[in-house]
């Protein structure tokens, strides 16, 4: 039910007939979809469909619908990681196609513009002979894929012939201004891989986590493990990103890495008892607690960071927060009951999908 031409788009709007945010969807996205094909009536590069997953409960189980509506995008046949989540209106979703349907490279005419390049920014740079050709068609694709977390550019014929000793080139320039490039040594002509590397660069292990993405970081259903840092502290971040790829490269997929501006986010760190004046600080929000990680300067003592996301999984975490140290980890003579206490509740869930905007199909198992 997408398009799966070279570089097709599908707009699918999953619901059910029975869900009222969808009956208050039909006629807006119908209207909008009217207005698309006007504009882009090549069926090949926008089509919008609709699942009703009361008749298609194989198509909601595929891709792990939790929520009526959800409207998600399709690229080359591949479903999109982000999914729609602004105003429900004609003109909010037209717009947001034509945002999708502009071009994320940006063509380089003269290699004196890199000078100029954005350092606050990742950046991937491909050096091609020319734009019709395989290499340059697969680049295309996963900066398709990638616009919302790189920066695309690439060159062409002469201007990027100094950049081709070996062939077709694609490097890649992290963020600062000293850090060194990066050169995909795989094959241009296999997406998977290019794919996969260009992901590994442009989506960071330590995510920022903000208002915007909130839901969408909420809905994958994991745990946070976040720095509440003031945005000039740069340092602090550094340090919890080299740690988190030291000690918990192995946990990733079961628990999401973020940072958060203390700021912004002064309600959660109140909710812990701490003040933007007590940043640096690390917390574990479970969906249902919060746990705050001791110390920040622990972070850099072998495994200590580890084993308090190892904790939370073990439900060791919740077990001192409700009933005090486990009996092995408490000081002798010490009284474990008073030692007992009550975690703070979940802040981050209130940024979860809400009860006003979807139906939602089922609770989640937090610890």
């Amino acid at each position: 039910f997408w398009v799966e031409q070279c570089f097709g788009r599908s707009y699918i709007d999953i619901d059910c007939p029975w869900c009222r945010f969808s009956q208050m969807l039909h006629p807006i996205f119908e209207e909008a979809s009217n207005i698309v094909r006007e504009e882009f009536p090549d069926v090949t590069q926008v089509v919008f469909a609709r699942v009703d997953c009361d008749q298609h409960s194989d198509i909601a189980q595929r891709y792990r619908i939790s929520k009526y509506p959800t409207l998600k995008l399709f690229r080359n046949g591949m479903m999109m990681k982000r999914e729609y989540r602004g105003q429900r209106s004609v003109t909010a979703i037209a717009d947001f196609i034509r945002q999708q349907k502009i071009d994320p490279i940006k063509e380089i005419l003269s290699l004196e513009e890199l000078n100029t390049v954005d350092r606050s920014k990742r950046n991937v740079i491909g050096y091609f002979e020319q734009k019709d050709s395989d290499n340059y068609h697969t680049f295309e694709k996963v900066a398709n894929i990638l616009r919302d977390d790189c920066v695309f550019l690439a060159a062409f014929g002469d201007v990027s012939q100094t950049e081709r000793f070996s062939g077709d080139n694609v490097i890649y320039k992290p963020v600062g201004d000293t850090v060194p490039d990066m050169v995909y040594l795989g094959s241009l002509t296999n997406f998977d891989l290019t794919y996969a590397w260009a992901q590994d660069k442009c989506v960071p292990l330590v995510r920022e986590i903000t208002f915007e993405n909130g839901e969408e970081l909420t809905e994958e259903g994991i745990p946070f493990l976040i720095l509440f840092h003031v945005q000039e502290d740069t340092e602090s971040l550094e340090k919890f990103q080299h740690e988190v790829a030291r000690q918990l490269i192995s946990e990733k997929g079961s628990i999401n890495f973020l940072h958060a501006d203390c700021d912004k986010f002064r309600h959660p760190l109140l909710h812990i008892q701490k003040t933007p004046a007590d940043c640096p600080v690390i917390a574990i929000d479970s969906f249902r607690h919060m746990y705050v990680f001791p110390e920040f300067r622990d972070i850099e003592v072998p495994g200590k960071l580890r084993q308090f996301v190892l904790d939370l999984h073990s439900g060791k975490l919740h077990r001192e927060f409700h009933h005090g140290p486990d009996p092995t980890d408490s000081t002798p003579g010490q009284d474990v009951a008073e030692m007992a206490s009550n975690p703070p509740e979940s802040s981050f869930q209130k940024l979860a999908p809400s009860e006003t905007r979807y139906t939602l199909l089922r609770d989640r198992d937090e610890l």
